[in-house]
């Protein structure tokens, strides 16, 4: 993981420091592991209080290669011009991430790659979002083998005491206490072709990629979050913070993933309990009480007024019509198989 590389260049045990913050640093050997915003922010601070140095994130600059971005830094490598291979970073980024956005567009004064990074009950640090725009450009000057100097640097935070660090770190123009995080970068620099390009390279790695974020969603964080709810149920209502901790993700990131997918979290609760009440009532011998708590209403009472939404009868009608309709099912099944029969009756008879 970058950043503890990055912590590391300052002298700081990483493994102490993520057992003090509850953090589990064997996880780091896990490609598909994600740690939380709030997490990092917590880190990013004891970082900075234990260096003494405020612009620590900009260490990570030292350190990335497109290897660290696994796949998608294989994609940027095959892509024709630095636009395109930050455009496939745009499509790509929740390979890396889960907590930033990143936006990439032509604006009259250049491109300009924007980045937020979302926190949650935490405003994400400084850290955070300079650490990932130095990142940014060390891979545009080791993609192109020059350096790469933006137009302007946009960084939201307020401008630090000692600003030396980020001149070295970004050679431009800098603008702090900026509407958002960004770097703006020449027109000419960010179309020159790649000497790395390689238009087949770049299909497979998209493929590559793609496949990759499908099977993070196996991808859905919506699928996800309902076999969590289904297994917490039984034990109380489930709070939105509770299912964020279960899936690894900040709460402000769950509800924008749930939005991206069409839903929200009340309704995916509201959906969720709804399926399995039909399936509690198929259950003859389930009462409505067992029903109620394996639903997590803790007022059976709620759980009467909800089906009442749902299905618009009572939990006993609905299950008297089920039945009803089984029970015709049944009669219409052995009607047409007595009826299928009848023929080989007549053959008998003389």
């Amino acid at each position: 993981m970058g950043i503890v590389k990055a912590l590391e260049l300052e002298g700081l045990d990483c493994r102490a420091m993520f057992k003090q913050l509850g953090l589990d640093f064997s996880a780091l050997e896990d490609p598909d592991a994600r740690f939380t915003q709030d997490s990092m922010t917590r880190l990013w601070q004891l970082a900075v209080e234990l260096s003494g140095n405020p612009a620590i994130g900009l260490n990570m600059a030292r350190l990335v290669r497109p290897a660290s971005l696994h796949v998608v830094g294989y994609a940027l490598m095959s892509s024709r011009t630095l636009a395109e291979g930050f455009e496939r970073l745009v499509r790509f980024q929740r390979i890396i991430s889960e907590s930033a956005d990143l936006s990439f567009r032509l604006l009259p004064e250049g491109y300009a790659l924007i980045l937020t990074v979302h926190g949650d009950h935490l405003p994400p640090t400084r850290q955070s979002a300079e650490a990932s725009l130095a990142c940014a450009l060390a891979l545009c000057s080791w993609l192109t083998g020059r350096v790469i100097q933006p137009r302007r640097v946009l960084v939201q935070g307020e401008q630090p005491a000692d600003v030396e660090p980020y001149k070295q770190a970004f050679h431009a123009p800098l603008v702090f206490s900026a509407p958002y995080d960004a770097l703006i970068f020449e027109p000419a620099d960010m179309e020159t072709p790649l000497p790395t390009a390689n238009e087949a390279m770049a299909v497979l790695h998209d493929r590559f990629a793609g496949e990759y974020l499908a099977r993070f969603a196996e991808g859905r964080v919506t699928h996800k979050a309902r076999q969590v709810l289904c297994r917490l149920l039984p034990q109380g209502e489930p709070r939105r913070e509770t299912i964020a901790q279960a899936l690894h993700l900040s709460q402000r990131t769950l509800q924008r993933r749930l939005q991206e997918e069409g839903t929200s979290f009340q309704t995916l609760l509201d959906d969720t309990r709804r399926e399995l009440a039909e399936q509690y009532l198929a259950q003859p011998n389930m009462t409505l009480l067992e029903t109620a708590y394996l639903l997590g209403f803790a007022d059976p009472s709620n759980f009467f007024r909800a089906f009442r939404r749902w299905f618009d009868s009572t939990p006993n009608e609905y299950r008297m019509r089920r039945a009803l309709a089984g029970v015709e099912a049944d009669v219409v099944a052995v009607t047409e198989l007595n009826v299928a029969r009848m023929p080989a009756y007549k053959a008998q008879i003389p």
